[in-house]
């Protein structure tokens, strides 16, 4: 298959991009900005045989070409049509990611995640691509009474949740009215090897342990999150690109298992002990705005209708990730 990967140079589109190149046949082209990642990691996680490709005539993808990245913004509607022509699906992958930023510039926050997604939409629309797997997440649900789960009904809390949640719409529209074959997943909090750059809470926290600064949690640490291993979410990508039969349709994919915060540290301090580090030092301090309080997911759907169930523990997962942070064995 041909791969039009948006944000491919980030942590999750690395991976991705990897398992695609060692599993062979694939042709893959990235688009990204590389604010987050860069051409370097990109370069190494396809087997160091990426090529620049100029935005203004990338040209149609060409099945056995060699990897290509386009520097380029997702709100540039004239580089996602031109990307997009001669691919067999778009994963898109790019967005503004985070609460707290969407809080502190919600306009960006609308034209990355809203634009974006719509212009790479139209892009898969016009260039007849077969197929259009949208990046989510559990934002657009805000304060559900967890375990959520695809027909709980949204009620976003920041503009970030809002954003994905209108992501999500026009991916529904367009496969209504286009019969442009839209798949949504809802990803859970993502983590694992290669994340040093990454601001979500597990590659912070063991990024602030190894360099002996205090872990601050926002709360009183009661507050839960969905931990799920990037192996496990890369699967369910392929899995949404693969299945017949799901246009339309949205997946929650997470782990389905609650972790609070306090013991999501508890696990780390127990695998600094088995490191030999420094055990982490925490504080806590005033909530964040449109940080929701409790968050895990029914991935059931996915299971039955993707043949999809994530196999990383949480404790084997960290192990990895702090492996791979801190060099140790």
């Amino acid at each position: 298959m041909k791969w039009l990967i948006t944000g491919g140079a980030g942590f999750l589109g690395r991976n991705l991009c990897r398992r695609l190149t060692d599993s062979g046949g694939h042709t893959i082209r990235v688009v990204d900005n590389l604010s987050v990642g860069g051409e370097e990691p990109l370069n190494h996680a396809m087997g160091g045989k990426v090529r620049i490709c100029p935005k203004d005539m990338p040209g149609p993808m060409i099945a056995g070409a060699a990897p290509e990245l386009i520097v380029a913004d997702i709100a540039e509607a004239e580089v996602a049509v031109a990307a997009a022509a001669g691919a067999d699906i778009i994963i898109h992958l790019a967005a503004n990611t985070g609460v707290p930023q969407s809080v502190a510039h919600p306009r960006v926050d609308c034209i990355t995640n809203v634009l974006g997604t719509l212009n790479y939409l139209e892009a898969c629309r016009v260039s007849n691509v077969g197929r259009f797997v949208f990046a989510s997440s559990g934002a657009p649900l805000g304060e559900s009474t967890p375990p959520i789960h695809e027909e709980s009904v949204p009620h976003p809390i920041s503009p970030y949740g809002a954003s994905k949640l209108a992501g999500e719409g026009y991916c529904s529209a367009y496969f209504h009215s286009y019969g442009v074959e839209t798949v949504a997943l809802r990803f859970g909090n993502v983590y694992g090897p290669g994340s040093g750059h990454k601001t979500s809470v597990v590659a912070k926290f063991i990024g602030q342990a190894l360099r002996g600064e205090v872990l601050e949690i926002y709360g009183d640490g009661n507050q839960t999150r969905d931990f799920i291993h990037v192996d496990d979410l890369v699967d369910g990508i392929l899995r949404a690109s693969s299945v017949p039969g799901i246009g339309g349709e949205v997946f929650q994919i997470a782990s389905g298992r609650e972790t609070t915060l306090h013991e999501l540290v508890e696990q780390l301090a127990a695998i600094f002990d088995g490191a030999g580090l420094p055990r982490p030092v925490v504080k806590t301090s005033e909530p964040r705005h449109g940080d929701v309080t409790r968050n895990f997911s029914d991935t059931s759907k996915a299971k039955q209708r993707l043949d999809w169930t994530p196999r990383v523990s949480l404790a084997d997962g960290l192990r990895q990730t702090l492996r791979s942070l801190a060099d140790v064995g």
